[in-house]
């Protein structure tokens, strides 16, 4: 049976309607994939609060749990283990967003969120977010 991979997703929505994506690091797996922004949870955190930790440690952005909202989840196997992400939207917050743990990032309008390549996760979420915005 393949280990559960907890990993917590946000789409950063701006007043534009555009969403951010991140570009993932060349030293990372997938380098270089497009992806919504957040990480794997701690020992003993809730996705909203791995959420707040990922956005500061990666954006230099501060959010609250109550600006968090549900909307989607990805399931899929990949390589040796099964990724469940759920994807939060966000529209408010502090600062602005950085790439600290990103090569570039990008506000896109969400009809051409699918003409970037993503992690395989990620994909069908920007199906569902683009649909849902």
């Amino acid at each position: 049976m393949a280990k559960l991979l907890l990993v917590a997703a946000c789409a950063l929505v701006d007043r534009d309607g555009r969403v951010l994506l991140a570009r993932r690091p060349q030293d990372k797996p997938m380098a270089g994939l497009w992806e919504f922004p957040g990480g794997k949870l701690a020992e003993g955190e809730t996705p909203e609060q791995a959420l707040i930790r990922e956005l500061r440690e990666e954006l230099g952005i501060e959010t609250d749990a109550s600006c968090l909202a549900p909307i989607a989840f990805a399931s899929c196997a990949i390589e040796g283990f099964h990724l469940l992400m759920p994807l939060f939207v966000c529209r408010k917050w502090k600062g602005t967003p950085q790439p600290i743990d990103a090569d570039e990032l990008r506000w896109v309008r969400p009809e051409a969120l699918l003409s970037f390549d993503m992690p395989p996760a990620d994909k069908p979420l920007a199906a569902q977010l683009r649909d849902f915005l």
